[in-house]
């Protein structure tokens, strides 16, 4: 009977001593400041809270490009200088951010753009548009920069399952100076334009030098300046570290235009007006191979070459004269399966296009793509309805055949059959 009271002090006492260390303890921690604990509670984890968009940035960039969190892999080719970043919101609540080497890697690359990444949407159309283009204002997002981004998206996705298909050793090619030599750099803005002849070439390089300082203005730039001067430089003028380092950290960007037309054009511009170079040295060589009992006339100043005698040259294997840049195809003139572009515009849609294209690279904002028609102004433009009445002179297989020479153009940038009766 002893034992059972003295085993109940024991116990009392004991519990005592426990609640006594439990306030203890609590006092302890309610005097810590709040802020220690934080930092000490998951070393290595930083807290920010959202930032404002800058004002001259679409939604998506910031103004200083760090990318603190992203949520998948950023493509190996984002270019230069549009939305310098992807910043997103961190919540109140702390998240763990990437590793100090991660984010040193992204930031390295912050400076380029981010177009290969954009959202996943559906398919739209990707040619001309009725309405006019107007720029994204201050932290706002119009639709039409919706739009477009959907179009570069698709027109991307296209290009690449094209050369995947057909084009599968092209990847594991080196690249040459001849496979950049119809690419213009514009350093300031680190931007690379492939010239495509006849789908506003002599325009966009007017923009370049406007960007590079070279001019304040498109419309003081004459054609002969564009064209024969010497005032941009080509890719493949630097030494292949200044070609890789370019093509790996600018803007890569093409326009096209529909084969079919595009080839008009080249045809209306070239031989339908007078030449001191076409006439000469692809007129002559055309008349002397393809029409028979030419005049004398005829072959001594090579004018007056019709389509279809254009066309005959064009598919002939054994052409009397070598190919011409107007008339080649794109995937010759600007390796498409071989360097990855980030935009690709399209003349049918030139306006949208070129002036979306100036805002992802932050260009003056007082600087559009020009409109005017420097050769030839008061000929009307190559169009779908003029390029069908000049195939209407072909037969239906010499429609064919030229469809299949340029086929690789309309499957790799998405162009319609434009008759028929093509398959």
């Amino acid at each position: 009977m002893t034992q059972r009271p003295a085993m109940m002090r024991l116990a009392c006492m004991f519990s005592s001593v426990l609640l006594f260390g439990a306030a203890g303890l609590l006092l302890f921690i309610s005097l810590q400041d709040p802020t220690e604990l934080t930092s000490q509670q998951a070393p290595g984890i930083k807290f920010s809270r959202p930032r404002q968009p800058h004002p001259d940035l679409p939604p998506g960039g910031s103004k200083d490009g760090d990318l603190e969190v992203p949520t998948e892999r950023v493509s190996r080719d984002l270019s230069s200088r549009a939305p310098r970043g992807l910043t997103l919101p961190v919540p109140d609540q702390p998240q763990p951010l990437l590793q100090r080497r991660t984010r040193l890697r992204v930031r390295q690359r912050r400076r380029r753009l981010l177009i290969k990444k954009m959202p996943a949407v559906a398919t739209i159309p990707a040619n001309s548009s009725d309405t006019p283009f107007i720029r994204p204002g201050p932290r706002t997002l119009d639709g039409r920069w919706i739009s477009l981004h959907r179009s570069q998206q698709e027109r991307k996705r296209v290009m690449q399952e094209a050369c995947a298909k057909y084009r599968a050793s092209s990847n594991r090619r080196a690249i040459t100076p001849r496979h950049v030599s119809r690419i213009f750099v514009e350093d300031r803005h680190r931007v690379l334009y492939c010239e495509v002849p006849k789908a506003g070439c002599s325009n966009w390089k007017r923009v370049l030098m406007v960007l590079a300082g070279l001019a304040s203005s498109t419309a003081d730039i004459q054609h002969n300046t564009v064209h024969y001067g010497s005032a941009l430089k080509r890719l493949d003028t630097f030494d292949r570290q200044g070609i890789l380092h370019r093509l790996s950290t600018y803007t890569k960007m093409l326009f096209v235009r529909e084969p079919f037309e595009r080839l008009v054009s080249a045809f209306r511009d070239k031989f339908e007006h007078p030449n001191s170079y076409y006439h000469p040295v692809f007129g002559k060589a055309i008349l002397a191979r393809y029409r028979a009992n030419a005049s004398r006339e005829a072959l001594r100043t090579g004018s007056g070459v019709r389509f279809p005698e254009f066309v005959q040259y064009l598919l002939d294997v054994h052409r009397p004269v070598g190919m011409d840049i107007h008339w080649d195809h794109v995937s010759r003139l600007c390796s498409p399966c071989l360097i990855d572009y980030d935009f690709v515009g399209k003349f049918e849609s030139m306006e949208d296009d070129a002036n979306f294209f100036l805002s992802l690279i932050h260009a003056p904002r007082n600087l559009t793509f020009p409109q005017f028609k420097d050769r030839h102004s008061q000929e009307a433009r190559t169009t779908a309805r003029i390029a069908r009445q000049y195939f209407a002179q072909l037969s239906a297989l010499q429609r064919q055949r030229t469809y299949d020479f340029y086929y690789m153009d309309y499957l790799m940038f998405n162009y319609s059959k434009p008759f028929a009766d093509l398959y």
